[in-house]
């Protein structure tokens, strides 16, 4: 169910790897967008609620003076009842180095804040990062909210999955002379249906949301494939009672595939590269994100394992 010599496989993808390398991108960017905002500017950078409706997490930039940059991240004060947060994430912090809630001082606010400056825009946004990720657990920056400025940085994802309606430029098939010219149709036309440049990871895959689910879109090396991916379930527990389970799957399922990768199962759907068809990837991208947003969860308890995102809320 895993081979290596197959070029569409995605036995080599990490998804830990490529979120880390998401984050480092995010941080790298956000830094650049601070280090140039203006005096009486203000950034501010959520979370997206997938479950709970109400005052969801944040991190605030604001410039004041010449340089002087306030980072405010959210305190429970900001927070509806949903999105509180508990003793360990307040303690964790001030271990950080952030300054609790106050109404005295020179930035009086009711959420954590820290003081820098444009010189220091690298440092701040690694910082605010740090909180958006490991405090808040914000599962990937294409599950951030931006707002404002940060539209250049990291825009949200598809809320839905895209419809079978297909605009006549969908149509069009596009003979590629390569990977190269490949992953630029690609690229454009996923930028066309976010709205914004898609996130991509060192090994050239483009990250996405679409509902609650992260789908990855590879090109592979031939470019005679383009692969649509998500991982479903991760750390299941006994291999063989899950190929026996994925291979019932397969047997009933239209389009996609089921397949187990060391611990992880992954749902993926193949389309033709040579020549692409934007409607094609439409569709894939429906199908993927469709079936695997509806089995993570049955899957997940079924194999004993874990989804994607399990725990975040």
């Amino acid at each position: 169910m895993d081979d290596p010599n197959n070029p569409s496989e995605v036995h080599a993808f990490d998804i830990d790897r490529s979120t880390d390398e998401a984050w480092t991108e995010f941080a790298t960017r956000l830094g650049e967008v601070i280090s140039h905002m203006d005096s009486g500017a203000t950034l501010r950078i959520g979370s997206l609620a997938t479950e709970h409706e109400g005052m969801s997490p944040f991190v605030l930039f604001r410039c004041e003076g010449v340089q002087d940059l306030v980072v405010e991240a959210a305190g429970n004060a900001s927070l509806s009842e949903e999105f509180q947060l508990g003793t360990e994430q307040l303690e964790a912090l001030e271990q950080r180095g952030w300054n609790p809630p106050n109404v005295d001082g020179a930035y009086p606010s009711e959420n954590y804040w820290i003081v820098g400056n444009q010189e220091d825009a690298v440092e701040l946004a690694e910082r605010a990062t740090d909180v958006l990720r490991n405090i808040y657990h914000v599962p990937h920056p294409a599950f951030l909210a931006p707002d404002q400025l940060a539209e250049i940085l990291t825009p949200p994802g598809a809320r839905e999955a895209p419809t079978t309606m297909f605009e006549s430029d969908d149509m069009v098939a596009h003979v590629v002379s390569g990977k190269a010219e490949l992953d630029r149709l690609i690229e454009a036309e996923l930028t066309q249906l976010l709205g914004h440049q898609p996130l991509q990871d060192a090994d050239g895959d483009f990250a996405l949301r679409v509902g609650s689910t992260m789908v990855f879109v590879r090109a592979t090396s031939d470019a005679q494939e383009v692969l649509v991916f998500s991982a479903v379930v991760h750390d299941v527990d006994g291999r063989s009672r899950a190929m026996e389970v994925l291979s019932d799957l397969n047997t009933e399922a239209r389009f996609v595939r089921f397949m187990l990768i060391r611990d992880r199962v992954f749902v993926s759907l193949s389309i033709f590269g040579q020549p692409f068809v934007p409607a094609h990837l439409h569709q894939a991208l429906r199908a993927v994100s469709v079936v695997s947003d509806e089995i993570d969860e049955h899957l997940a308890s079924k194999l004993r394992g874990r989804t994607t995102f399990a725990g975040d809320g």
